[in-house]
């Protein structure tokens, strides 16, 4: 199984240029030219860290080469712009510390500092939350916490002096305060701070359902936000966060594939099915937080266990070339002009599910790096 990964990895990388990866559906389906997004970003991270595990320069050589052809001298980036005020740009930049820490090379350097001007600079909702997008006023997506919060923290730690882990860990806060439901014990996909947007709940702002590829976004940003925090709130408040959700999740886990559904909490509605990359964001931090210390070591069979389904639903071989399937391609929550896109159940499940994208091959690539440091 571990030979098929690898395989299945290099044909990704080999398939791939900056200009047209083959990760990435969106991009290629919307005939638009390459630029900075979080779905090249997933994968990149993937790769480094499979690089520090596995010490094989293939993967940092092509890791380097497809960033380097969108940093320009002065650290801009190409296809960048922040004044769309868009989260998800912020998450490829965390790839920038580890080329900058390898090389020590200046435009690295430049660009961090060009993301994180966008960081300081982004709208925030009366709770303090940063705004998803700036096409998506006054909304908490869950996802955003792992698109921002992770670049964020790694920058306080490495160039600021822990300056903001207030604000970072209010963040957290203030989405468990909107976004858990204590019943199901699972958070919803998006919050509305100012109740209005037309999937909203009027009353508390929450969108309907528990989209599983969102809370596996929020417990990776939770795991990794506690990597690169030095603080001790990272025993006494994120600890006891990343238990809760994961005991949530869990509730709901299929005992048949050890996978998770689409729309978590409705495992026998019709169309639901179980996602390749939820499950494996979920995979990943489950293992990670065992390899930290965060969740009792008891935990890695599940972790395990969720990595192996994955690889055994979906991972398929046909005439020698592999491929990843079970993944849903995007979902959101609106705009105005979109009441298709209405958090229903329905919604979700009408996405479509493709093979080979980096939103599930990247952290399954993730899981994979926690899987080989298993002593």
């Amino acid at each position: 199984m571990i030979p098929l990964i690898d395989r299945f990895i290099d044909k990704l990388i080999q398939e791939s240029t900056p200009d047209r990866p083959i990760w990435n559906i969106e991009s290629i389906k919307s005939g638009k030219p390459a630029h900075w997004n979080y779905i090249d970003g997933c994968m990149i991270t993937s790769l480094i860290e499979l690089y520090i595990v596995k010490k094989d320069q293939k993967y940092i050589d092509f890791s380097k080469q497809f960033i380097d052809a969108f940093i320009l001298p002065n650290g801009s980036i190409k296809g960048y712009q922040i004044e769309n005020y868009n989260v998800d740009d912020i998450c490829e930049g965390r790839v920038l510390f580890d080329l900058y820490e390898m090389t020590h090379d200046d435009q690295y350097r430049k660009a961090i500092e060009f993301i994180y001007s966008h960081v300081k600079s982004q709208p925030r909702t009366k709770t303090g939350n940063f705004w998803h997008k700036l096409i998506y006023p006054n909304q908490v997506w869950l996802d955003g916490l792992f698109m921002a919060q992770p670049f964020y923290t790694r920058y306080e730690t490495t160039f600021n002096h822990h300056q903001h882990y207030d604000d970072i860990i209010h963040q957290f806060q203030e989405v468990r305060k909107n976004m858990f439901d204590e019943e199901k014990k699972l958070y919803v996909h998006g919050f509305d701070a100012e109740k209005s947007i037309f999937w909203a709940d009027p009353k508390t702002g929450k969108s309907k359902n528990f989209w599983l590829r969102a809370m596996g976004w929020y417990v990776v940003a939770i795991v990794d936000v506690m990597s690169y925090m030095k603080d001790s709130r990272v025993e006494t408040f994120f600890k006891p966060l990343l238990q809760e959700i994961i005991d949530g999740l869990l509730m709901y886990q299929d005992p048949k594939t050890h996978l998770f559904y689409q729309v978590v909490d409705m495992p026998h509605a019709q169309g639901n099915y179980v996602e390749a990359s939820g499950s494996a964001l979920i995979s990943y931090a489950i293992l990670k937080a065992c390899r930290l210390k965060a969740l009792d070591s008891a935990y890695r069979a599940k972790g395990l266990e969720i990595f192996y389904g994955i690889v055994t639903t979906y991972l398929t071989e046909k005439d020698g070339d592999l491929n990843l399937g079970g993944i849903c391609l995007v979902a959101g929550l609106g705009p105005e002009n979109n009441r298709r896109r209405d958090g229903s159940y329905q919604y979700y499940i009408s996405e479509p599910i493709v093979e080979n994208d980096a939103k599930g091959v990247g952290p399954l690539i993730m899981a994979y790096t926690e899987v080989i440091q298993i002593k």
